[in-house]
């Protein structure tokens, strides 16, 4: 049986490339990535936490990196990502005297030990992951108990009017399908994560023509790395139907690009807790499992 999912599948190893040959201009281009960013900053003025070891999930060129080394002097802080040159600009980044440790890695398969994280900081990156439970999973497993995640990610609407005018055009996938906010909750309590909170905030962007929104996003590397993508190139005529189909959501003179963005946050598992896996069975901590003794 055909997997219906299948054609919205991340090509990661597309994804990397992609990433890595963005880096350099990246920043020109990530003024949404910059905003969410600050703003999901600022969800930790009202936590109390005093971390020792911070991960930055997909931490890009470094910008939130550098403002969790400036907020959090004394602990160690991580920056994870896919692509080896976005490393290397974080690294560069870092605050003066200050060194940054990176990690060329996969956010679904984080190489650190169980429990050495204090906070999990990921901003607009698990909406690159094949596998969300798997994400979360791995999170919650580097957490120590009561560590926190935050994070933020994209959710259905994002690019919309995007999707909605290839669709128009032909049958190949184009823009990704981004989960929605109560299915992100799901996953999280599968992996065991505690207490999660979610919220979501709609975000426009507005451009003159669909050439300068395109021309962004592969700026950024956000371009189609999808497995159900065309193989081929685009036809001129493909490409002036795509324009023309954009052209009904122009308002005001300009054409909106949607972005919804989800922020949540949730904290590590206890010791004691049950942790349900994404094959249905549920893992029980050896700790929780009390002898009891028959009755006569």
């Amino acid at each position: 049986m055909t997997d219906p999912d299948a054609a919205y599948r991340i090509d990661k190893r597309l994804a990397r490339q992609a990433f890595d040959g963005a880096a350099i201009r990246y920043d020109e281009a990530a003024v949404l990535q910059r905003e969410v960013g600050t703003r999901l900053l600022e969800r930790l003025d009202v936590i109390r936490l005093a971390p020792n070891v911070v991960c930055d999930v997909g931490c890009g060129t470094g910008v939130a990196t550098r403002e969790l080394m400036r907020r959090f002097r004394r602990a160690r802080i991580i920056g994870l990502d896919l692509a080896p040159s976005m490393l290397k600009i974080a690294r560069g980044r870092a605050p003066a005297l200050r060194k940054l440790r990176v990690v060329c890695a996969d956010a679904e398969s984080l190489p650190f030990a169980d429990g050495c994280c204090d906070l999990v900081f990921s901003n607009m990156t698990l909406q690159w992951c094949q596998n969300l439970d798997r994400a979360f999973a791995e999170i919650r497993r580097v957490l120590r108990p009561g560590g926190l995640l935050l994070f933020s990610t994209l959710g259905p609407d994002t690019l919309k009017e995007l999707r909605a005018s290839w669709a128009r055009v032909d049958r190949h996938s184009h823009v990704n399908a981004f989960v929605d906010m109560h299915d992100v909750g799901d996953s999280m309590v599968r992996a065991g994560l505690r207490d999660p909170v979610l919220d979501m905030e709609p975000f426009t962007l507005t451009y003159r023509d669909v050439i300068r929104l395109m021309r962004d996003l592969k700026t950024m590397g956000a371009h189609n790395v999808l497995h159900g993508r065309a193989t081929g190139l685009t036809g001129k005529g493909q490409f002036r139907a795509v324009c023309d189909a954009y052209e009904s959501f122009r308002q005001e003179g300009l054409l909106p690009a949607t972005y919804e963005v989800v922020y949540g946050h949730a904290w590590g598992a206890l010791a004691r807790d049950n942790v349900a896996r994404p094959d249905g069975s549920v893992a029980v901590p050896l700790a929780a499992l009390r002898s009891r003794r028959a009755d006569p």
